[in-house]
């Protein structure tokens, strides 16, 4: 029953995520429907629901654009299909060179994919369920482009929190962060190569949750931008923005770190006794930095804990004698300046406010 219980609480919380697009896409299919009926004056407009499900169906952050491809997409099908059927008839041989001759001129106007398989999609439509004779190519584009502003509308209307999501992956991202320069820093302490293994293996498949989190802010920005009541969130939301390139950059870096130092734990080369306590202070200051970016507040606590753990990182404390060594010092000064970065501070005054090499 245990078992049960937590499949059902698991089901319905992913159920609970997604339904504010649920609601959106009923509501705008609904409403595209009666503007199309009732104020356009369209008998059967079926594409306006459909195009109005579609656009909210996407990803956020391609909405805008999703519009306008619908729209050519169903011009491009129903005008091939409307020709062509009414010459040549119904029926499967029929059909098929109407998708072909549909989905080839899309990809000739140089339309990207959703014009090309939507273009498939309303000859296919237009050659079985509704001919010519039941409806014209242009009153079908028009339901096509109601139904994808009715979808934005209600987008604008009926707005996610642009920052939820941002706040999500931006902790999945941070965590990997902290999670391997922690993991490096005991790989080293510990003179363990499988450890350290382990975390560029871990770091390899890190691309994934970047990819996530840019995602995200692409939808963010969507939503603060045609989203009247979240207009406040694109400040709070362009710390996201400006941390994000420079996170991507330093998960690059202690990728690379990680691999110099499992080439160096393999060697037997001697590393620093303090390089994990450095490592560890940068992992301490990306929590510091989540907890900020969460907060919506300038990220000074976090700037100022890099500095402190990068005036460790001199070629004082943190020399060595071994190529991969050496290669790890310079990831080191180059993750720090990444998480200064990833603070507001330019790439100058980030590289700037470190204690110099010599």
């Amino acid at each position: 029953m245990g078992a049960v219980r937590d499949e059902v609480a698991r089901r319905l919380k992913r159920w609970q995520s997604t339904a504010l697009p649920i609601g959106q896409a009923a509501l705008a299919a609904g409403l595209s429907w009666l503007v199309a009926t009732e104020v356009v004056g369209h008998a059967h407009p079926f594409f306006a629901p459909i195009a109005a499900v579609v656009c909210l169906g996407v990803s956020l952050g391609q909405r805008l654009r999703r519009v306008v491809e619908l729209v050519v997409g169903v011009s491009v099908g129903v005008g091939v299909g409307d020709v062509l059927i009414s010459l040549i008839g119904s029926g499967p041989w029929q059909i098929a060179l109407v998708v072909a001759l549909a989905m080839s001129t899309a990809v000739l106007l140089d339309g990207g994919a959703v014009i090309a398989l939507q273009s498939g999609s309303s000859a296919v439509l237009v050659a079985t369920l509704l001919p010519p004779s039941a409806g014209g190519g242009l009153d079908r584009m028009v339901d096509a482009l109601v139904g994808g502003l009715v979808g934005l509308a209600v987008t604008a209307l009926l707005p996610a929190n642009p920052l939820t999501v941002a706040h999500r992956q931006a902790k999945v991202v941070l965590d990997e962060l902290t999670e391997a320069l922690r993991g490096v820093a005991t790989a080293v302490s510990e003179r363990d190569a499988v450890q350290a293994a382990g975390v560029l293996a871990r770091l390899r498949g890190s691309q994934e949750a970047l990819d996530e989190f840019a995602s995200a802010l692409k939808t963010g920005g969507e939503i603060a931008t045609i989203a009247p009541i979240r207009w406040r969130r694109r400040h709070e939301l362009g710390r996201y923005e400006t941390a994000a390139t420079p996170v991507d950059y330093a998960l690059r870096n202690t990728r690379v770190l990680a691999r110099r130092a499992l080439a160096a734990l393999r060697d037997g080369e001697r590393m620093p006794d303090v390089l994990p306590d450095v490592l560890r202070q940068y992992a301490d200051a990306v929590d510091v930095l989540r907890v900020e970016l969460e907060r919506g507040d300038e990220p000074k606590k976090a700037r100022a804990a890099i500095r402190d753990a990068a005036a460790c990182a001199t070629a004082q404390h943190l020399g060595g004698e071994g190529f991969s060594t050496k290669v790890v010092l310079a990831q080191v000064r180059s993750v720090a300046v990444d998480l200064l970065q990833a603070t507001g501070l330019s790439r100058s005054d980030a590289a700037g406010s470190l204690p110099p090499l010599r």
